[in-house]
């Protein structure tokens, strides 16, 4: 597949919207996280519509609310939109209650789309490897730059990737959230260094 202008478009959309944007704790901008994701879901079949869903997967949440989903339906088509929709757990402000939102997307991937099982895989994918990274660097400090602290980050992707185990999502991207999220569980028993960075989920 040839990408067209149109990711060229997403890319620098998201790339304006997110910079002011940096990853949980760190001096990481957080597009890095974006062009990873989107990274992810090229190399696990994705066509365009997907590829540029998960270039803008956070922008409703982070960047405006649902407004913002408009913008996207109008800029680059409703079955963007709706993807990005798919991966969203809130478009309000204050969102909800942290567990509240993330039973509710647990309970979505059940009726979710392949297009939204496959840019909300990657999206954990990344997000749990950085975890490890940061939990190698930081140790347990790392934990409190996330609501759900310690158990509830580890139940939530223990959660998602059993969701997604039951979904038609590409098993070899599966696997990868698999592989992460057992080095994510393995990494806390680990003594970690004293380095300080880290980035966030």
């Amino acid at each position: 597949m040839i990408l067209s202008p149109r990711f060229d478009e997403a890319l620098v959309y998201a790339s304006q919207l997110h910079r002011e944007q940096l990853r949980k704790g760190s001096e990481t901008p957080y597009i890095a996280h974006l062009l990873s994701v989107a990274a992810l879901v090229l190399e696990n079949g994705a066509d365009e519509d997907e590829a540029i869903a998960a270039l803008l997967h956070d922008v409703v949440e982070d960047q405006g609310g649902r407004p913002r989903l408009d913008e996207i339906r109008q800029r680059f088509g409703p079955r963007v939109a709706e993807i990005v929709e798919g991966c969203t757990d809130s478009d309000t402000t204050p969102k909800p209650p942290w567990r509240e939102r993330k039973e509710r997307y647990i309970a979505h991937l059940a009726e979710a789309s392949p297009s939204v099982l496959l840019v909300c895989c990657a999206d954990k994918v990344h997000n749990a490897r950085s975890i490890v990274a940061d939990h190698r660097r930081r140790g347990e400090q790392v934990w409190q730059l996330f609501k759900g602290g310690k158990e509830g980050t580890l139940w939530y992707y223990r959660e998602v990737l059993a969701a997604l185990r039951q979904r038609p999502t590409p098993p070899a991207l599966v696997e990868q959230l698999a592989d992460a999220v057992a080095e994510l569980e393995q990494s806390t028993h680990h003594a970690p260094r004293d380095d300080a960075s880290s980035h966030g989920a």
